[in-house]
């Protein structure tokens, strides 16, 4: 069984943190993660590019000579694709990128990427996150009592995902706090340090066993 240290906000160890082994202890498959990681991106895209085909573009209502006897090639529409301003042919139009993954796919990728921050000490449990009020100052305090420096993402449980915790966080660079529930491995694996609460790891262990 993995084992970690479970900290408090003021740094301070409180015990071992013993963590299921299915979840956090797993070898992490790199393909899935790519995969999942691949998936999100995608879902993440606009897709709002386009382009106007020969019916959107203006203009070319009257043909342009007639059929026969003019000795050049019939022609339909001056807004045809091989005249000049005319429509694209096959050219992008808005559309969803995003694409499907089994549910089982998507548990491993998670299970990957959390098993890669433990396995890699990139990982820092603390019992709870609570903040008094919307003050900046106390949570770069919190991050520097834990040891955390650069980009971190914070993990809390749903009920510690309150308005002081979001308000004291948002504003110190590389730092977001997120709830375990709406968690990704795309935005995980971009941070370098992973802070999680008591709570969250106790959501995951149930989530994803």
């Amino acid at each position: 069984m993995p084992t970690i240290a479970l900290l408090n906000q003021a740094g301070d160890k409180v015990r071992d943190l013993v963590l299921n082994e299915e979840v956090f202890g797993i070898e992490p498959n790199q393909q899935v993660v790519y995969d999942v990681v691949n998936c999100q991106r995608a879902a993440m895209r606009q897709g709002t590019h386009d382009v106007k085909n020969r019916s959107e573009v203006s203009g070319g209502g009257k043909k342009p000579w007639r059929q026969k006897g003019t000795g050049r090639a019939r022609q339909g529409s001056t807004r045809a694709p091989q005249w000049r301003g005319g429509g694209v042919v096959f050219g992008p139009t808005p559309r969803s990128y995003a694409f499907k993954l089994n549910k089982k796919v998507k548990q491993l990728g998670m299970k990957s990427a959390l098993s890669y921050k433990v396995k890699n000490d990139k990982m820092v449990a603390v019992d709870t996150i609570v903040f008094d009020a919307k003050r900046t100052k106390d949570f770069i305090k919190f991050l520097a009592n834990i040891k955390v420096e650069g980009k971190a993402m914070v993990v809390c449980a749903r009920d510690e995902f309150n308005e002081n915790a979001i308000c004291s966080s948002r504003n110190v660079p590389g730092v977001v706090l997120v709830c375990c529930d709406n968690c990704a491995v795309y935005d995980m694996l971009c941070f370098d340090k992973l802070v999680i609460t008591e709570k969250a790891v106790a959501y995951f262990e149930e989530v994803l066993k």
